[in-house]
């Protein structure tokens, strides 16, 4: 089972066969709403717009259609249900060639020229920091789902708001988790120098440090290492029992590779990237050499979250392919339009400004990935990412308990070639 992970921040280095497959379109359209930030009641019947800019080329053009498939299933979705306030949803996309030039060309049309009721997030934190400049900038609110990178809630802006886990939160239910489960011990730290897998691990290693857990090793490499032995060297001598990498395919293998070399094997292992690749995986650290090796996913077809079932199912019917090759951009879209949709239909305006202020009001917002409720900066502080297990052979679904049916936890990883 190949898990498509959320990675925006790595320039596309992502596995792209995602099985998509068709394609639909929904309306484009601009309904004209006069200059600025709307603020018509919900008496209008018109169509509510929504504009996006989606990168249909370059170098996040596989996840640019997935964002932008994402982003028709709800909008299909939510028409088949009473729309935003009783009206229809239209959706009013622009390429912009995984380019932040032409993101910020994008949605200043968007705004000034289509007049479109509301904006949401493009792909890639690199996209989504232009953008939510351009957004506040004309009074609108940026609600988005994959631009989790700390650089976008550094700009000290209060109108974008993230209803993923942000870069932060992409390994706090593993951390949780070994707090909750394993007295505090020692624990070895590594990343590569990658905007996004830095500040997952930074984020672990903060809760784990506040709950007792203490540092055996903090190491960082760049992204053109080729040679990762000294690093998983200098951490199998530390003797650490919890290892911790934020790591990308390449160098998770190696990693595995090179503690087996060194007869090193940790009571719990867990990286950013690598054990979600499947087959790729087993291949490279032997099928024997798997059991016990955990990996974060912030969402995963098989989830009982918010109206995840239709989700899926509206998905396949609008462009075929299997549930486990659905890409996480495509709910990571769903799950913004989820946020918009709860909070217009609850103020009972399309006022920008007022959409701001409930934004930041501390209410929790339910999606196809979890609850959603923002802090101060707009990451989504109540994200509860997965958490998946290696168990004989299988990629298995282990936490959060209480979602779906993960199976239970190997507490303590078993030894490289016992294969359970």
């Amino acid at each position: 089972m190949k898990i498509h992970r959320w990675a925006d921040a790595r320039r596309g280095r992502r596995a792209a066969g995602m099985g998509l497959a068709g394609a639909a379109v929904v309306a484009l359209a601009a309904a004209g709403c006069g200059s600025g930030s709307p603020s018509n009641s919900s008496n209008s019947k018109s169509p509510v717009s929504v504009g996006i800019s989606v990168s249909l080329s370059g170098d996040f053009s596989g996840d640019g259609l997935a964002t932008k498939q994402g982003y028709e299933t709800w909008a299909a979705f939510q028409n088949a249900h009473g729309g935003i306030l009783g009206r229809n949803i239209t959706l009013d996309f622009l390429s912009d060639g995984s380019s932040p030039t032409q993101v910020v060309t994008n949605y200043q049309k968007l705004i000034t020229v289509d007049h479109v009721d509301f904006v949401a997030g493009p792909y890639s934190t690199l996209l989504t920091k232009p953008a939510s400049v351009i957004a506040n900038r004309y009074g609108y609110v940026m609600i988005e789902g994959i631009g989790g990178g700390p650089s976008v809630f550094q700009q000290g802006l209060r109108n974008v708001f993230d209803v993923s886990a942000s870069a932060t939160y992409q390994l706090i239910t593993f951390a949780k988790w070994l707090a909750a489960t394993h007295k505090p011990v020692s624990v070895a730290y590594a990343s590569m120098t990658d905007p996004f897998l830095q500040p997952m691990l930074d984020g672990a290693r903060s809760y784990l440090t506040s709950h007792g857990f203490s540092t055996a090793v903090y190491k960082l490499y760049p992204l053109e290492t080729t040679d990762y032995t000294p690093i998983a060297s200098a951490i199998a001598a530390t003797k650490a029992q919890v290892v911790v990498l934020g790591t990308m395919p390449p160098d998770g293998y190696a990693f595995i590779q090179d503690f087996i070399q060194d007869k090193y094997s940790p009571q719990v292992l867990i990286e950013a990237s690598g054990p979600d690749q499947g087959s790729s995986f087993v291949k490279a650290v032997g099928s024997a050499n798997t059991g016990g090796i955990m990996v974060p996913n912030t969402w995963f077809p098989g989830s009982t979250y918010y109206q995840n079932a239709s989700m899926v199912s509206l998905y396949l019917k609008m462009f075929g392919g299997t549930a486990n090759n659905i890409s996480a951009d495509v709910a990571e879209a769903f799950a913004t339009g989820q946020v918009l949709t709860q909070a217009v239909d609850h103020l009972k305006s399309t006022s920008n400004s007022a959409l701001e202020a409930y934004l930041h009001s501390g209410v929790t917002f339910q999606s196809v990935q979890g609850p959603v409720k923002f802090a101060s900066d707009g990451e989504n502080e109540s994200a509860t990412p997965f958490v998946f297990q290696w168990q004989n052979g299988t990629l298995q679904d282990v936490l959060p308990t209480g979602v779906a049916s993960p199976k239970p936890v190997l507490a303590v990883k078993p030894a490289w070639g016992a294969g359970a």
